[in-house]
């Protein structure tokens, strides 16, 4: 059973590609950011480390952790960004070895795709088989991302900014999908890949 990496910038729209590969092929998806949200419960993993440091101000009044208070310390302040990465990443990627371990186990699909933004970074190639690029025009990402999430340019462009390079992705990811264009022009380079993949 081949474990592929989804990876690529913020609006690239890796998100569409994994529904495709679940609906079009029944692959099994890993999304890491639900895998975080999982371990940031009250009682979880990650979830004491956060509030030790953090506080409790980050919390509801049900003592789960408010990911968007959490959010807007974290996106304006390096130092902390980096600390709350440390303390999650590893607990995320051990997570995800767990969840691939238990749908090998399984085995009822032919193929587990796991995403995540910083695939690379995180060096994910250790888990997976190989690794995918979905790649798109810094334009029509800024355009996804002010359209759909309510992003000003700015946002963006300070989000982009801390993201890998398109050149660096390139060089990590065995295969490249191409998506700024139309949703069945993705589809079509994703069905030639999985023929690839099958045959």
């Amino acid at each position: 059973m081949k474990v592929i990496g989804i990876t690529g910038g913020v609006g690239c729209g890796k998100s569409f590609i994994m529904e495709q590969l679940q609906e079009r092929y029944g692959v099994a998806v890993i999304l890491t950011d639900l895998v975080a949200h999982d371990l940031m419960e009250v009682g979880q993993k990650s979830y004491e480390d956060i509030v030790a440091y953090f506080g409790e101000k980050i919390l509801k009044s049900d003592k789960s952790i408010d990911r968007q208070a959490l959010g807007q310390i974290v996106f304006h302040d390096e130092k902390k960004l980096k600390i709350l990465n440390e303390m999650t990443h590893p607990n995320v990627k051990e997570e995800v070895k767990r969840r691939i371990a238990f749908i090998k186990e399984k085995g009822e699909t032919p193929l587990i795709a796991v995403e995540a933004a910083l695939l690379i970074e995180d060096h994910y190639d250790e888990i997976c088989e190989e690794l995918w690029f979905i790649d798109a025009s810094e334009e029509v990402r800024m355009k996804r991302l002010m359209e759909k999430r309510g992003y000003t340019k700015e946002k963006c462009l300070s989000i982009m900014s801390k993201q890998l390079k398109r050149e660096v992705f390139l060089q990590h990811c065995k295969r490249v999908i191409q998506n700024d264009t139309t949703k069945e022009d993705a589809i079509e380079q994703m069905d030639n890949i999985m023929k690839e993949i099958f045959s």
